[in-house]
């Protein structure tokens, strides 16, 4: 899987944080980080910092390589997000990410307005190949970028719930299906979390045929917690399984607040 569409499924997965359920006039901040594992072992650290006030959110992130990762090329990425808080999801005004491995890098940035895609711009530009999916506009709508898109205020329901993301360049559904409780411990946090299934469902935007998306299309197994921050009175994720023909992907966050 390269990077980009790894960084996509871990920002869609993993690099959420936190929204009111309703506005409120007292600025919250919240923290989180994430250690990123491949078959128990280390390969990227998160951070993000969410603040929002009023009806208006903001939230900046960092990923780094580590460990084993480093040894083949060191990778960056920063994502930030901005919009308005409604009372059932996050709905942004602009998205952007940067990354880099090694020497390569790009930028995305996305313009949304209510839930439409008002522009996305990627630099440098990537060559699309004879047996691309076109995103289509009916694709960019009524659809959520990568980091609010998994931010659920109390009110809304967690899973069963279907996700329709774009993240600048590709279209997806994630479909998450209900799958009991279990008890989670980090700093900051302990109580039970909802664990949901999840589908990947590629529509648009990816190269037809391609291993990876194909792989994760076909998954069946793959898994997201979510825990309740009281603060913030929503649900965001505070664990993933992804497996892999090279052993599972895990993210853990080890901070959830403050």
């Amino acid at each position: 899987m390269n990077w980009r569409i790894g960084i996509s499924a871990l920002l869609a997965f993993v690099t959420t944080t936190f929204s009111t359920g309703s506005a409120r006039a007292v600025e919250v901040k919240h923290n989180t980080d994430y250690n990123i594992s491949l078959a128990g072992l280390p390969i990227a650290k998160a951070s993000f910092h969410t603040e929002f006030n009023a009806d208006r959110y903001t939230i900046s992130g960092t990923m780094n390589s580590a460990g084993l990762a480093d040894i083949f090329a060191q990778t960056s990425g920063q994502t930030s997000v901005s919009g308005v808080v409604g009372r059932y999801r996050l709905s942004a005004s602009e998205y952007r990410v940067r990354y880099q491995t090694g020497k390569k890098g790009r930028a995305i940035a996305v313009q949304f307005r209510n839930g439409n895609v008002l522009s996305a711009s990627m630099k440098p530009a990537r060559r699309i190949p004879k047996n691309w999916v076109p995103v289509t506009k009916a694709d960019m709508r009524n659809v959520v970028d990568p980091l609010s898109g998994l931010i659920f205020p109390a009110d809304a329901r967690v899973c069963p719930q279907s996700v329709p993301i774009f993240d600048g360049e590709s279209r997806m559904d994630l479909k998450l299906s209900a799958k009991g409780t279990k008890p989670f411990k980090t700093d900051g946090f302990e109580g039970d979390v909802i664990v949901c299934g999840i589908k990947f469902v590629p529509r648009s935007g990816y190269r037809k045929g391609r291993q990876d998306v194909d792989y994760l299309r076909k998954l069946e197994t793959m898994e997201i917690w979510f825990a309740k921050s009281d603060a913030a009175n929503v649900y965001a994720p505070v664990y993933v399984r992804i497996p892999t023909r090279l052993g599972p992907v895990t993210v853990w966050a080890t901070r959830f607040g403050g």
